[in-house]
């Protein structure tokens, strides 16, 4: 059984007097395992920054305990971030400074016996040759998020925490990064926090997710369980006559639809699918393509940040 890298217990980030302030995160626990990707999602400031921030030793915690290895943060500092890293697109390199000479001056950070081979290994790793000698302002939002990307690697991390790790990336990029990450996991037994509002990648990519929103974590499963507990699937359908007793329909059966065209897809209860397309044959409506998908990840977002935006 896999050991847990990652330990956090009881963590609450308070801000401001006692009386009156905010708490941006409150009292939440979880650990993470040996080679494990764990999702860390939720609504932007449902307090996923400020829980990085601190995993990072960036912010100290009002209270409760961070342990990387058996080994509480607050003490071992220095030594555990030797062995951790992270990405965001959300901070810059220096911009005066070219690829290269980024990249070097962030490996004198950590312990590196030959830091020019490293580098080398890592700029040819994330194909950034072309790009060695250009300054960090020369660099389009994708390539940027290539390098920094470049950097969380650099020394070889135990755990890595990514925030949005293929943001402003081509597809066909985003595909070669993510086989990087997945086959560094596979090979190094890296452990990984990932955060992301690209709910399909999350799918793809992690072990399990953590959902948090307003400070507390509300839900802890594998992504294929928390998407089988929402009942709404997605029919989708490209209707050739009888468009409008189509959106008629829907509003009298109080059925969510968006419309594209002369496509449209209409939330229906997943057990309640082969109820639904028979009464609707009745309407005399003609289509050309039928689909239905199952709900998803992202439709477990929605509801439950929906939910908690109303209460």
């Amino acid at each position: 059984m896999n050991k847990n890298v990652l330990e956090v217990k009881n963590l609450t980030k308070h801000f401001g007097p006692s009386v009156g302030g905010f708490t941006a995160v409150d009292d939440i626990s979880f650990s993470v395992k040996d080679g494990e990707i764990l999702g860390f999602l939720g609504p932007n400031g449902a307090g996923k920054t400020t829980t990085i921030q601190m995993l990072l030793g960036v912010l100290t915690p009002s209270s409760g305990d961070i342990s990387y290895f058996g080994k509480d943060l607050i003490h071992n500092k220095e030594e555990i971030l030797e062995q951790v890293n992270f990405s965001t697109t959300y901070t810059n390199l220096p911009w005066v400074l070219s690829v290269s000479e980024n990249l070097t001056f962030i490996s004198y950070l950590y312990d590196i016996k030959n830091r020019k081979k490293r580098v080398e290994e890592i700029i040819e790793l994330f194909k950034l040759g072309d790009l060695r000698k250009k300054t960090m302002s020369q660099l389009s939002a994708g390539q940027q998020t290539r390098v920094n990307l470049a950097k969380a690697f650099i020394n070889k991390p135990k755990v890595l925490l990514l925030d949005e790790p293929t943001a402003s990336l081509d597809p066909d990029i985003a595909r070669y990064i993510r086989s990087i990450i997945l086959n560094d996991r596979d090979v190094n037994k890296t452990t990984i926090l990932w955060t992301s509002h690209n709910m399909p990648e999350v799918e793809d990519m992690c072990d399990r997710v953590i959902f948090i929103n307003k400070g507390k974590i509300i839900a802890d499963d594998t992504p294929d369980k928390l998407a089988r507990s929402i009942q709404t699937a997605h029919v989708e359908l490209l209707v050739r006559d009888g468009l409008k007793r189509t959106v008629e329909y829907c509003g009298k059966h109080k059925l969510s639809f968006k419309l594209q065209h002369r496509t449209i897809i209409i939330d229906v209860n997943e057990k309640k699918i082969a109820e639904f397309l028979r009464d609707f044959m009745d309407t005399g409506v003609i289509y050309d393509e039928i689909s239905i998908e199952k709900p998803t990840l992202e439709d477990y977002f929605l509801q439950v940040a929906g939910d908690y935006e109303t209460t």
